[in-house]
């Protein structure tokens, strides 16, 4: 898995001085270098067999996370090794998220890290939606990820750290016709993500999400008219600024961002990873 270099992050040690001439509790007393963000630590990451999912499980393994693997797909399997443990499940089911971190517990003794990555679209107009198309959507995007957030957090408060990430989008912000179950879903997720960020926070445990644009995945292959969901988000995704769409890889490297230390002082934030899709909308 390719990384990006420890110089990325030399920025924050140009300002150090700044820091020292404020004075020495102004300036947390870590050294960022030396920080590997999430050695040993132990993850659930939802949607884990492909996509985002994928690449995010793929990188917290290369950084010398575990994981919990978990995934409706049985695909996930493959994932399984001596750092992953996959599971196969419906995360909107009862149980669900029980059993997810159970097996953290009981294959690597703690919970430290949650990646709500999960999710599903359908591209109908409101008129055309059916009850079922529409809590289907919910239940998968919103409600998976408050019933393993809420799971999550029993196993992390007795620890008094940990740190829970949503995978959002420029869709929880902006509305586009035709996918309205998806862009209230994930409108709701960041709302979650705030909340549950005030409620979690006296633990020492931080929730975040990333707000992804479009991301060169299979979300769109059952609703794109030929049926090749990837081409359809390239070719979306040469309308964003940055001229293309995402791999799944940057991704990942933002929610390893915000589950690592590094991002220690955030708490209820959506980091936009969009290309400047959100930017060129809010215009």
């Amino acid at each position: 898995m390719a990384r990006l270099k420890p110089g990325r992050y030399i920025c924050f040690h140009a300002f150090e001085p700044i820091f020292r001439w404020l004075g020495e509790s102004t300036f947390k007393e870590t050294n960022m270098q030396d920080i590997n963000e999430v050695e040993g630590k132990v993850a659930i990451v939802t949607g884990a067999a492909s996509g985002i999912g994928r690449a995010i499980t793929d990188l917290l393994v290369a950084c010398g996370a575990y994981v919990v693997a978990e995934d409706i797909d049985p695909a996930v399997e493959a994932l399984a090794g001596p750092r992953v443990a996959p599971l196969v499940a419906d995360i909107s089911a009862d149980g669900s998220a029980e059993k997810a971190v159970a097996l953290a517990v009981d294959r690597f003794s703690r919970l430290d890290l949650l990646v709500n990555n999960a999710g599903i679209i359908i591209n109908k107009c409101v008129v055309d939606m059916s009850r079922d198309d529409w809590e289907r959507i919910m239940n998968v995007n919103v409600t998976g990820a408050f019933l393993h957030s809420r799971e999550a957090m029993k196993a992390m408060i007795p620890q008094r750290s940990g740190a829970i990430v949503n995978v959002a989008s420029y869709a929880s912000y902006f509305a586009f016709p035709t996918i309205a179950a998806y862009t209230a879903s994930k409108g709701a997720l960041a709302q979650l993500t705030r909340t549950l960020a005030l409620e979690a926070i006296e633990y020492g445990i931080r929730v975040n999400a990333v707000g992804s644009g479009d991301v060169l995945t299979n979300i769109l292959n059952k609703v794109a008219p030929d049926g090749n969901g990837v081409a359809a988000l390239a070719t979306h995704g040469e309308g964003a600024p940055i001229g293309r769409a995402a791999n799944p890889e940057e991704i990942a490297e933002v929610v390893l961002f915000l589950a690592s230390e590094r991002a220690s002082f955030m708490v209820g934030s959506v980091v936009m990873a969009d290309g400047g899709m959100s930017v060129r909308v809010g215009a």
